[in-house]
């Protein structure tokens, strides 16, 4: 979900606390005393900080948001998203961090090996691999580790950046930086990916794809399959940390969810700070109730779910992982068993080797079987390299 540090993950829930806690104070002046200030109501909050603007030095005069939050898998307001293809292969990367760097000053580069588009998926591997990257990052920083292993390994590979949107479009203070992609609203995310992968099939002559999705790329990847027409246009879905069933982000998205279980819409408030892609990945939102509504699986499906014990972003484990329905077969993978070496966080894991090998294994069980074990540092990831 979230890509920070650990100090902007802090100041991110410091922000989320405040805002809780002057929600909380709201109510209980409005309890207080026999004549309130403010109804606790959305429109009434709005008009209170409305109220309190004041007018930017273009003109312009700032509004509070006013959603209900009751939209579930669909734009609202402003909010608005696009997706591009990611073009001019970057560096391969051993860790997170220089990928970041190279990503800021890159931010459409494409993971090496990938959109290739006169790739010919051979008959070894005839799916071609369609990578989703998570909140706030973009293809390059998510797969420059990945993606060159697949391409090596004979796999035709594609990846986009989708939900692309600016601060002010509601994509909140992370589009401010280069390459801050995945933070539109998700339906409009899976509508991008849904037409990318009608164009890889178009060039490749494939029937199906194979998706590899980091965080939010694995929940885009199931509203693509229930929602976007993507049933039988893949085979085997391999997700790492996705926020299959939301995140509480350290419990901040929980008390936000039960404010607006309380009829005040608070999330909203912050909003525009962490972008709509990040409230619809809170824990309990009316995207996951209809996204899950009648399971997690879709038939025809094989899953392969992967999570650490050292994810800061989707804790506990069992947050990651699916269970199967009907006519789906779901692996559900903690990358420490059988490596307790490997201490991948949330982005890192993407820069594992046992990771890619797990990803190798899934996508061709049979060509690569053997999983790799080696010590994989936090925050750095590239199996203690550089």
């Amino acid at each position: 979900m979230i890509a920070t540090t650990q100090p902007l993950r802090r100041t991110l829930c410091g922000l989320g606390i405040a805002a809780g806690l002057t929600a909380a104070s709201v109510l209980g002046a409005g309890t207080a005393t026999a004549d309130p200030v403010l109804e606790p109501t959305i429109a009434s909050l709005a008009e209170y900080l409305d109220a309190g603007m004041a007018t930017t030095p273009d003109g312009r005069r700032p509004t509070a948001i006013a959603d209900t939050g009751s939209a579930s898998g669909s734009s609202s307001g402003s909010s608005g998203s696009r997706a591009s293809d990611a073009v001019g292969e970057g560096p391969e990367m051993s860790a997170y961090l220089p990928a970041f760097a190279y990503g800021l000053l890159h931010p459409d580069a494409a993971p090496p090996g990938a959109n290739r588009w006169d790739c010919t998926p051979s008959a070894r591997h005839p799916r071609p691999v369609v990578l989703l990257h998570g909140t706030w990052l973009n293809a390059y920083d998510t797969f420059s580790y990945l993606s060159p292993r697949l391409a090596q390994a004979g796999y035709c590979v594609f990846a986009l950046n989708y939900g692309k949107s600016a601060l002010l479009e509601g994509g909140g203070l992370g589009a401010v930086l280069p390459g801050r992609y995945g933070v539109g609203p998700m339906a409009d995310s899976a509508d991008q990916v849904a037409a990318f992968i009608e164009r890889v099939r178009a060039a490749t002559g494939a029937d199906q794809v194979d998706i590899v999705g980091h965080s939010q790329g694995g929940t885009i990847a199931n509203q693509y399959l229930k929602f976007d027409g993507g049933q039988g246009k893949v085979d085997k879905l391999v997700t790492f940390g996705a926020t299959h069933h939301g995140t509480a982000l350290l419990g901040i998205a929980t008390l936000g969810r039960m404010i607006n279980n309380a009829g005040i819409d608070i999330l909203g408030f912050y909003r525009p700070i962490i972008g709509v892609a990040n409230v619809e990945q809170a824990v309990g939102s009316p995207f996951y109730t209809t996204l899950n509504a009648t399971g997690d699986t879709v038939p025809g499906i094989d899953y392969t779910v992967v999570g650490s014990r050292y994810d800061e972003v989707m804790n506990p484990l069992d947050m990651v992982f699916l269970r199967a329905g009907p006519d789906a077969t779901v692996d559900n993978i903690a990358l420490q068993d059988g490596c307790e070496q490997d201490v991948s966080d949330h982005l890192t894991m993407m820069y594992s080797p046992r990771a890619a090998s797990i990803a190798l294994r899934a996508l061709d069980p049979e060509g690569s079987p053997a999983l790799t074990c080696t010590f994989n540092p936090w925050f750095f990831g590239g199996g203690g390299s550089l």
